[in-house]
C-alpha cells in the first residue's frame, strides 16, 4: 500500500495527470464490496488534503459501512466527455477510516463547508493507479503499483 504522497514520489510524471482527472470533476464512481462479496458502485467526491487522497461519506451510508467492513475499493474518475482528451483515471487500494478526533477536526477544517451532521472520513491508500488516454488514435494505458516503475501499454 502507498499513500498519495508515495505515488507522487514514485511516479512523478503520472501522478499529476491522475490527480488532474480527479480534480476536473466533482463526482466520481466508487466501487466497494457488499457483505456477500458482490460489487456495489456509488457516487462519491474525493479531496486531496495534505499528502493524502481522502473521501467522506454521510454517517451510516452503505458505502461507508462497506469500507468499514472490507477496506478494498476501486475509484473511477469522471471521464468528462466521450473524447477522453484528458484521460480516464482509475485507482484501487484500501480505505482507512479516520477516527482520531484531532485528524477528523483537521480533515473537516479543509472542507469548503462543514458537513451538515455526523460523517465518515477515509484516507485512501493505493495499490494501483491507471491512466488511459488516446494519443494519435492509439489507446495508451499507463499503470503504476507501489515500488514498481510505471508501465505503458499501447493498443492500436
Amino acid at each position: 500500500m502507498a499513500t498519495w504522497q508515495d505515488f507522487e514520489q514514485q511516479a512523478p510524471d503520472l501522478a499529476p495527470a491522475v490527480r488532474a482527472r480527479f480534480e476536473a470533476a466533482r463526482h466520481h464512481v466508487l466501487a466497494t464490496l457488499r457483505p456477500d462479496g458482490a460489487p456495489r458502485v456509488s457516487g462519491t467526491e474525493v479531496r486531496f488534503i495534505g499528502a493524502d487522497l481522502t473521501l467522506g461519506s454521510m454517517y451510516g451510508a452503505v458505502k461507508a459501512r462497506d469500507l468499514r467492513r472490507d477496506r478494498r475499493f476501486a475509484l473511477h474518475s469522471n471521464p468528462a466527455d466521450a473524447t477522453m482528451a484528458d484521460g480516464d483515471a482509475k485507482l484501487a487500494g484500501r480505505a482507512l477510516e479516520i477516527t482520531d478526533e484531532v485528524e477528523l477536526t483537521a480533515y473537516e477544517s479543509e472542507l469548503p463547508t462543514a458537513p451538515p451532521g455526523p460523517f465518515h472520513a477515509f484516507r485512501l491508500e493505493l495499490d494501483q493507479a491507471v491512466l488511459t488516454t488516446v494519443e494519435e488514435g492509439v489507446l495508451v494505458i499507463r499503470s503504476w503499483r507501489p515500488g514498481e516503475p510505471v508501465t505503458t501499454v499501447r493498443r492500436d
